[in-house]
């Protein structure tokens, strides 16, 4: 899908700029896919997450880069960056063999879960052995007992608590919050006990998510104190992971993250460290990819505000409900006069609505895109009030194709079976 960059920032490649604004998706393109595949329906720009990936590959040419899969675990998206030459950063034992589906080798991924559940770890101890070169990143002592327990003994990556965090919202500050990684003063002595039994091969910290230019000092911070640890230790690791959290400009006049910027503080901080360095963005490579599209059904005037209910809601895009995030509307039918509304889903809660946005005079039928919506977006999706989850279409150019069908009430309730009593 071809678009033009004029309301990206002056100075860019034209070709590869910093942010795709809303604006720059094609509108006749965009209610041609909706026409076609119904609404709500995620729209996925393959194209562009290439784009992304190699501006920030070439911002950090000597990293290794790792995608955070959480954001997005589409498989033709994992695809995409397995063939520029990504490797994967997975959640969960799900997101780890989904990456494997996806083509990635085992050196290429890393397995880093939070209080993994048994059945979570048994798969990934399975999945190392399947796929030699798999690094699983611990972030408890307890979890490294659970690994030995297991009869595992390969390659072990120590999440650290560094005690700095960062990003859009407290609940995805990461860095110092106790659930995430061991404290700090302890990781030494835990990664030298691990090396009698592991291959110990790194260390692990993340700041947080939706990190901007404001928090470019913890960001740092966190780098020097992950690298000041790894120079003290009596071990040689191959690399040190200082995460991802890399934040990308959710209203139409903000600025895009001074990628550069943040490339140099990093190396900076990193200083003379003879280890790889490894990186995370997820949101940064994904955000901008992705649009949800949504169809106006109700129109209702009020003494406050123009109330307009569409398709979408809460359980089709939770971050505004969930962060009280903000994610740009534009009305797809045109340049009419503006109104302000309320935008509100269907789900039967007052938290179910995208915000207060002014956007071009609404009709019933009419085609709203919402941007930013290719990070956490069906990723987070649910079937909350009984309601199906919608579509994804992937575009690449002129060509698009359905990775993910819309789901039926059949969908829905598969899992359910008759109560039989024995």
């Amino acid at each position: 899908m071809s678009a033009t960059s004029e309301s990206s920032d002056e100075g860019n490649d034209p070709d590869n700029p910093d942010v795709r604004r809303l604006a720059d998706w094609p509108p006749e393109r965009l209610e041609s896919l909706a026409e076609e595949h119904g609404t709500p329906l995620y729209v996925i720009d393959l194209g562009r997450v290439r784009e992304n990936y190699q501006r920030f590959a070439s911002a950090f040419p000597n990293a290794d880069v790792h995608f955070a899969a959480k954001a997005n675990t589409s498989r033709a998206v994992l695809r995409t960056l397995e063939a520029e030459g990504s490797s994967v950063e997975c959640a969960s034992a799900g997101e780890t063999e989904r990456a494997f589906a996806a083509g990635f080798e085992g050196e290429h991924v890393h397995y880093t879960a939070v209080n993994p559940p048994a059945e979570d770890l048994d798969r990934a101890v399975e999945l190392a052995d399947e796929h030699p070169g798999l690094t699983i990143t611990v972030g408890a002592e307890d979890t490294i007992d659970r690994l030995a327990e297991r009869g595992y003994d390969g390659r072990l990556c120590l999440r650290v608590n560094p005690g700095v965090g960062a990003g859009h919202h407290e609940k995805v500050r990461t860095g110092a919050d106790a659930k995430f990684g061991v404290p700090y003063d302890s990781a030494a002595e835990l990664l030298e006990t691990a090396a009698d039994e592991f291959a110990v091969v790194g260390i692990h910290a993340h700041a947080g998510s939706g990190i901007s230019g404001d928090d470019l000092s913890n960001h740092r911070e966190l780098v020097s104190r992950m690298c000041k640890l790894a120079r003290d230790i009596d071990l040689s690791l191959e690399f040190v992971d200082v995460g991802g959290g890399f934040g990308v400009p959710y209203h139409p006049d903000e600025s895009p993250l001074d990628l550069d910027s943040v490339a140099e503080a990093t190396r900076e901080a990193l200083g003379d460290l003879d280890a790889t360095l490894v990186v995370e963005p997820g949101r940064y490579l994904v955000a901008d990819a992705g649009v949800l599209l949504t169809r106006v059904n109700t129109v209702k005037e009020t003494a406050e505000i123009t109330v307009l209910g569409v398709d979408a809601g809460m359980t089709t895009l939770a971050r505004p409900a969930l962060y009280d995030a903000y994610h740009h509307v534009r009305n797809l039918a045109g340049d009419a006069p503006e109104i302000e509304t309320t935008i509100a889903g269907p789900i039967c809660e007052s938290s179910d609505t995208f915000g207060e946005h002014t956007i071009a005079n609404p009709d019933r039928d009419d085609v709203l895109a919402i941007g930013n919506a290719g990070a956490y977006g069906y990723e987070m999706a649910s079937q909350y009030n009984s309601r199906p989850r919608p579509a994804v279409v992937v575009v690449d150019g002129d060509r698009s194709a359905v990775v993910n069908r819309r789901e039926t009430l059949g969908d829905v309730t598969a899992t359910e079976a008759e109560v039989v009593w024995q």
